[in-house]
């Protein structure tokens, strides 16, 4: 059994963030470890708040795991503020192991999740590290100057296209693309943790980033559609990997 350290935010609502990683994880059979960023108050309808933990708390949190379990893979999601992201930084360069960066800037209703600052950092610091950055069609606006020198998948769940497709680009100019039909659903929270996630459990299994990819978007098309049959809330329901 491999063992992924997921280090992202918490959402109370259980769709998204260190919960969908968790569950994503766990229906690959795979162990998941966990260091929380942020506590973020949120439901289906929205974020409420968002409130970061104490930089001294996240770098004690992945001390205490790096120090007695192996880690296999790590997923990093939602990082708040510099703070945070140089400590996240500092302690995942130790490992050899490979790391997978999903970018969350901005929720699905519109609610900023990190500060502007991060981002030039971020990308001289973190993005080296990286075996694969996530960005969705929005951030992928914002980080494109930025990830030339690393892999990165443009995600594609925000275009307005029948088939959802997403495209692996590669440092030496070779490009990937996944697509999968369109699912008409109104439950669609949390497919970038299942699938950031996901990668990383395929690469910590000894996949190769490409067939890893691939692996992922059918866990991702698995749980959207497993979701277009159920109701969990009010608004933007969990897609479920179950």
């Amino acid at each position: 059994m491999k063992t992924i350290l997921t280090i992202a935010g918490s959402d109370c609502s259980g769709g998204a963030g260190i919960q969908q990683d968790l569950r994503t994880i766990t229906y690959l059979r795979q162990y998941a470890a966990t260091a929380i960023t942020a506590l973020t108050c949120q439901n289906t309808l929205g974020v409420k708040s968002v409130n970061p933990v104490s930089t001294d708390i996240v770098r004690q949190q992945i001390d205490a795991i790096v120090t007695d379990l192996n880690i296999d893979a790590v997923k990093i999601g939602m990082i708040p503020n510099l703070s945070c992201a140089k400590v996240i930084t500092e302690t995942v360069k130790a490992l050899s192991c490979p790391i997978v960066y999903d970018p969350v800037m901005v929720s699905t209703s519109g609610t900023r999740l990190m500060d502007e600052d991060c981002i030039e950092y971020l990308a001289s610091h973190l993005f080296p590290l990286c075996s694969l950055v996530t960005p969705n069609i929005p951030e992928h606006s914002i980080l494109s100057p930025y990830l030339q020198s690393t892999p990165y998948l443009r995600k594609g769940g925000h275009a307005e296209t029948e088939d959802m497709t997403d495209i692996l680009y590669m440092p030496d100019g070779s490009i990937h693309s996944y697509s999968a039909p369109k699912i008409e659903s109104s439950n669609l929270h949390g497919t970038g943790c299942c699938l950031s996630s996901a990668i990383a459990t395929y690469l910590a299994l000894g996949l190769d980033l490409p067939q890893a990819v691939g692996k992922a978007k059918e866990t991702v098309t698995h749980a959207i559609e497993l979701a277009s049959h159920h109701n969990i809330g009010h608004g933007n329901g969990p897609i479920l990997p179950l």
